[in-house]
């Protein structure tokens, strides 16, 4: 049995849950088919733990492709993630108490890494169901992008396995009172077993327009 590893986050910045692993959580032990399963770890909020840990799960579970998860309070679609940067600037304090200014996620580690899912193959098969969704170029300079960029880093070497990062809105719960988009969590759910199939099965992204104005 061939596997899918997920991750998703504890919660952070003084929330009570973190939807990501919500989520993800979910679709622990989920078959896609008779050959595919995905196994789902948590991560901790903290910068170098969680490079850690995503590191024991890859070595671990030898997955064949890679999707973590994390949570962008504000955002109103499921965004996929085009590019890790090799920056932290930390607006707030991590899980430990760590806010890192200006430094880089690996030393002397390249300026960026591009994801290797079929990102817009993934997108538009979401938006064919109606759920939103879209790919994104910034995955911020937090724990998030610092995940990121230590994911394909991991994986640098071994281009066979597809990895990225998808960015979710706020659950309903969190929402409250913020005046901001959410979503609930059995659509991200719902979204992960729509879009897993077709990372899995593309061979190449779409040609499509998916970039931004600004």
């Amino acid at each position: 049995m061939q596997t899918i590893l997920l991750t998703g986050f504890e919660p952070f910045g003084g929330e009570q849950s973190n939807p990501s692993w919500q989520a993800v959580q979910q679709l622990d032990g989920y078959q896609l088919d008779d050959e595919v399963q995905i196994v789902s770890r948590q991560l901790s909020c903290v910068f170098e733990k969680s490079q850690q840990e995503l590191h024991t799960a890859i070595d671990e579970l030898q997955p064949v492709l890679v999707l973590a998860v994390g949570q962008a309070g504000g955002r109103t679609e499921l965004c996929f993630e085009k590019v890790a940067i090799n920056f932290i600037d930390a607006r707030i304090a991590d899980n430990a108490g760590r806010q890192p200014v200006g430094t880089p996620v690996v030393t002397d580690g390249p300026t960026a890494y591009f994801t290797t899912l079929p990102v817009k193959a993934m997108v538009n098969s979401l938006k064919q169901q109606g759920i939103p969704a879209a790919v994104s170029y910034t995955a911020g300079t937090y724990v998030c992008n610092t995940v990121f960029y230590a994911l394909m880093h991991q994986l640098k070497n071994n281009p066979k396995v597809p990895a990225g990062f998808l960015h979710i809105p706020y659950a309903p719960a969190q929402a409250i009172g913020k005046a901001v988009a959410s979503m609930p969590i059995e659509m991200v759910v719902q979204a992960l077993k729509i879009c897993l199939p077709v990372a899995i099965l593309s061979t190449e992204d779409l040609q499509i327009a998916a970039g931004t104005l600004d």
